[in-house]
C-alpha cells in the first residue's frame, strides 16, 4: 500500500492534518509542542474504497538537546526510509522559518518526493505569507487550512495520483486487534518493538513516554494480520495533571472497547496493583479476551521458589478472572515473545466460536436438573436459551420472570457454568436473560 509521511517541525498542525486525512481524531491535537513522539499510523480514503496508508510523526527541533528529540528523529528516519511521499508542513501564520529551511534541506538529502503543504492558511494575510514558502524548492505546494478542512480534497486528489494503482482496500479489516495496555514503565512499547521486529516506539524509562495511543500493522509471513496498539501508561485519575494525558487515558481506555484482545502487562518486579485491578475490572466489564503478561520476569533467573511465590499472588490478585491465561516474558530480552502471537491466535478462536442451539439447551437441562433458583419467592423457569453473538461468546437464557429482578451472583453463576460446560475456557462469556415472549 502507498505511504504518506507527515513531517515537520513542531506545532505546525500536522496531528491536525492526520486527523482530517484519516476522519477521525485519533492524533492528540495540542498546542504544546512535543506532544506526538511516536509514529501515529491511519488509512486515508482517497478514492471510492481505495485508501493509503498516512503516517504522522513527531515535530523536528535541531535546536533540541533532550532525549525526546533525538529519539523523534530516528523515529522519522525510519518513517522516511518506508515512505514513498512527504508532506512537508508548514505554517501560514508564523511565515517561512529558519527551522523550516532546515527540514527542507534534511528531506532533500532523504531523496524522498516532497509535497508542501502551507497549513493554516485562514484567511487573506495568511495566504500573502504563504507565497514565501516558495523559497524552500518544492515543486508542488498545496495551501490548506487542516483545523477547517479547506482545500482537503484537492489534497486528496493529489495523494490519489500520486498513489495510483498501489492504493488499496484497508489490511485492518482482516486483522485481529490488540491493545497493548498497562501502567506507566512496565514494557508496552517494547513489547510492541519486539512483536513488530523494530524499534517503531520511543523507548525510555520515562513514564509517560507514550503519550498517544500508536497503531501498527504487522502483517506475519504467513499473510496473518494484527493490528497492534500501543497505548498510554495509566496512572490513576488523582495523578493525572496535564490535559493531553487526560486524552490519552480516556482514549486508552476507549480502545478496550474497539479491540479482540487485550495484552495486559504486569511486572515482575511489582506484580499486582492495585491500579492493575482498577484496569482488568475495566478489561472484564466490557468481557474482553485478556492475555496477562508478567514482564521482566528474566529477574527470576535462578530463583524458583521467589517466582512461584510471585506467581501465586499474582493469580490471588487477578481471581476475578480466572479465565485469562497468565504468560511471563521478558520484553527486553525477548524471552518467549515469540510464543505471544500464536497465543493470541488461539484465545481469538476461542473467543469467536460459536455453540450449537441443541449443546446449549442440553447444559440448561443439565443446570435445571441440579439447581433451582428463587427470585422474591417465586421460583425461576428456565424455558431455553441459545449463543447469539461472538467476541465475546454471548447467551441469551429465557426465563419466567423480569429479567431486572435476577441478582448478578445468578448472572455469574450462569456465566461460570457455560464457560465450563461449553470448554470456554481461556475467554469471558456474557449470559443475558429475557422473559419468555420478549423480543
Amino acid at each position: 500500500m502507498f505511504k504518506v509521511a507527515i513531517v515537520g517541525r513542531p506545532n505546525v498542525g500536522k496531528s491536525t492534518l492526520f486527523n482530517t486525512l484519516i476522519g477521525e481524531r485519533k492524533a492528540i491535537v495540542e498546542k504544546t509542542p512535543g506532544v506526538t513522539r511516536d509514529m501515529i499510523h491511519g488509512y486515508a480514503e482517497v478514492d471510492d474504497d481505495k485508501f493509503i496508508e498516512v503516517i504522522d510523526t513527531g515535530g523536528i527541533d535541531w535546536g533540541g538537546k533532550g532525549f525526546f528529540q533525538k529519539e523523534i528523529l530516528r523515529v522519522v528516519e525510519r518513517v522516511l526510509n518506508e515512505a514513498d511521499l512527504v508532506l512537508f508542513v508548514v505554517d501560514a501564520k508564523d511565515g517561512l522559518l529558519p527551522e523550516d529551511q532546515q527540514v527542507a534541506e534534511y528531506l532533500r538529502k532523504q531523496g524522498k518526493k516532497v509535497i508542501l503543504v502551507v497549513n493554516k492558511v485562514d484567511g487573506k494575510l495568511e495566504k500573502s505569507y504563504s507565497y514565501d514558502f516558495y523559497a524552500l524548492g518544492f515543486d508542488k505546494v498545496v495551501f490548506i487550512s487542516a483545523k477547517h478542512k479547506k482545500n482537503i480534497e484537492e489534497l486528496k486528489r493529489i495523494l490519489r495520483e500520486e498513489a495510483g494503482e498501489r492504493a488499496g482496500e484497508l489490511p485492518e479489516a482482516t486483522a485481529i486487534k490488540i491493545a497493548v495496555l498497562g501502567r506507566p514503565n512496565v514494557g508496552k512499547s517494547t513489547l510492541v518493538n519486539r512483536l513488530i521486529g523494530y524499534e517503531r516506539m520511543i523507548v525510555s524509562e520515562i513514564p509517560g513516554t507514550t503519550t498517544d495511543c500508536v497503531d501498527v500493522v504487522l502483517t506475519t509471513p504467513d499473510g496473518k494480520n494484527y493490528l497492534i496498539i500501543d497505548t498510554p501508561g495509566i496512572r490513576r485519575r488523582t495523578k493525572i495533571d496535564k490535559r493531553a494525558e487526560k486524552f490519552s487515558v480516556d482514549k486508552a481506555l476507549d480502545t478496550i472497547k474497539k479491540v479482540d484482545v487485550v495484552l495486559f502487562l504486569l511486572t515482575a518486579e511489582e506484580g499486582v496493583t492495585n491500579q492493575d485491578q482498577r484496569l482488568l475490572r475495566q478489561i472484564d466489564k466490557h468481557k474482553k479476551a485478556c492475555i496477562i503478561l508478567v514482564n521482566k520476569w528474566d529477574l527470576f533467573d535462578g530463583k524458583r521458589e521467589q517466582g512461584n511465590l510471585l506467581m501465586e499472588n499474582i493469580k490471588y490478585g487477578v481471581r476475578f478472572l480466572p479465565w485469562a491465561p497468565i504468560f511471563t516474558i521478558s520484553a527486553k530480552t525477548g524471552r518467549r515473545v515469540d510464543k505471544i502471537l500464536p497465543l493470541v491466535d488461539e484465545v481469538f478462536e476461542e473467543y469467536s466460536r460459536r455453540v450449537n442451539t441443541a449443546q446449549v439447551n442440553k447444559i440448561l437441562e443439565d443446570l435445571k436438573a441440579n439447581y433451582s433458583f428463587n427470585v422474591k419467592g417465586k421460583r425461576v423457569k428456565f424455558y431455553y436459551a441459545t449463543q447469539i453473538d461472538t467476541r465475546p461468546p454471548t447467551f441469551v437464557v429465557f426465563v419466567n420472570v423480569d429479567p431486572e429482578t435476577i441478582p448478578r451472583h445468578m448472572e455469574k453463576f450462569f456465566e461460570k457454568s457455560f464457560q465450563n460446560y461449553l470448554n470456554f475456557d481461556r475467554v469471558p462469556v456474557k449470559v443475558i436473560f429475557r422473559k419468555r415472549g420478549e423480543k
